[in-house]
């Protein structure tokens, strides 16, 4: 069984509709291409400052030339975040801290996705690593200002392959086996389980946590496989693509949860026809909502970052 949906879903929602963000600063992971990229176009194109995050400064700087290039007013301050090492995580969150008095919304947007067997610089699998340790700790690190402001909101970016994903502790380092796919899956199961832990955690001081997909979206992660993908893969994708929307499409739930009034604490969307379409509440993994094992998956991944906190 997956969530019951019970309030209205929404109906042809825009970038349009999103409210006037003057004073507000968002932080994006991976905001130089694809998704993370039209969040932050849509986010500054309503006067929010957006800092533009990605794994090297170069790409930061080319990303905000770009969203300069259509929105000369934009507000931008790039920062250099590798996800791939959680102790640059930690040598990134004083310059925050430091630069920005609060933060009220936090994107984890970045990805990876389908990698030959890679690990981290912790020698945890590359896409659980990034998808899922890197953003947890980064939200931890930044709470302190999140927490400045009520109702600042945690966007956290998962995936259908959420419902392929499985929660197991004995291979994340890839020791025993290596397969791409169900690794991902496994990321972004963490997730979306994070996102409604972390909002169980946080609505006391009523801050919100969300999570949301993109459906089927033409980004770069599809582009940017290494090694490319196989040719059964690249025949899938042909086939498949005239049910692909836009990244700019693809990036409307995750700017809806950070944006409208109508989003909730714990709420999890994603487009009206699930691959593609305007953004709706979504359902969730069975085991995203199982309290036990978000509670384990707190628990455990605790664990893992505990000498970086």
């Amino acid at each position: 069984m997956t969530a019951t949906i019970s309030r209205p879903t929404i109906s042809n929602w825009e970038t349009s509709d999103i409210p006037n963000l003057t004073g507000k600063t968002a932080l994006i992971t991976g905001a130089n291409s694809g998704l993370g990229y039209y969040t932050a176009k849509a986010l500054s194109e309503k006067n929010a400052h957006v800092i533009v995050s990605c794994r090297s400064l170069d790409k930061a700087n080319q990303s905000i030339k770009k969203l300069r290039a259509s929105n000369p007013e934009g507000i931008f301050t790039p920062l250099e975040l590798d996800l791939s090492d959680l102790n640059n995580v930690v040598e990134v969150q004083p310059k925050i801290i430091d630069d920005f008095e609060n933060l009220d919304l936090l994107i984890n947007n970045a990805g990876i996705m389908h990698p030959p067997k890679t690990l981290s610089a912790q020698g945890y699998e590359i896409q659980f690593a990034v998808n899922h340790l890197a953003h947890m700790l980064l939200t931890l690190k930044l709470l302190p200002i999140i927490e400045k402001k009520e109702e600042s909101r945690i966007v956290t970016v998962t995936s259908g392959a959420q419902f392929f994903g499985k929660v197991g502790w004995g291979n994340l380092r890839a020791e025993n086996y290596y397969n791409k796919w169900e690794s991902y899956s496994n990321s972004k199961l963490a997730n979306v389980m994070f996102a409604l832990e972390l909002n169980e955690n946080l609505k006391h001081k009523n801050i919100l946590s969300l999570a949301a997909h993109p459906g089927i979206a033409k980004t770069n992660l599809f582009t940017a496989q290494k090694p490319k993908p196989s040719p059964i893969e690249t025949f899938s994708m042909e086939l498949f693509s005239p049910i692909f929307q836009s990244a700019e499409m693809g990036a409307l739930p995750q700017l809806f949860a950070a944006t409208s009034p109508d989003a909730k604490g714990g709420d999890h969307y994603g487009p009206k026809f699930n691959f593609r379409g305007h953004p709706k509440l979504s359902p969730t993994s069975p085991f995203a909502i199982n309290k036990k094992e978000r509670k384990n998956l707190w628990k455990k991944s605790l664990e893992i970052l505990s000498n970086f906190l």
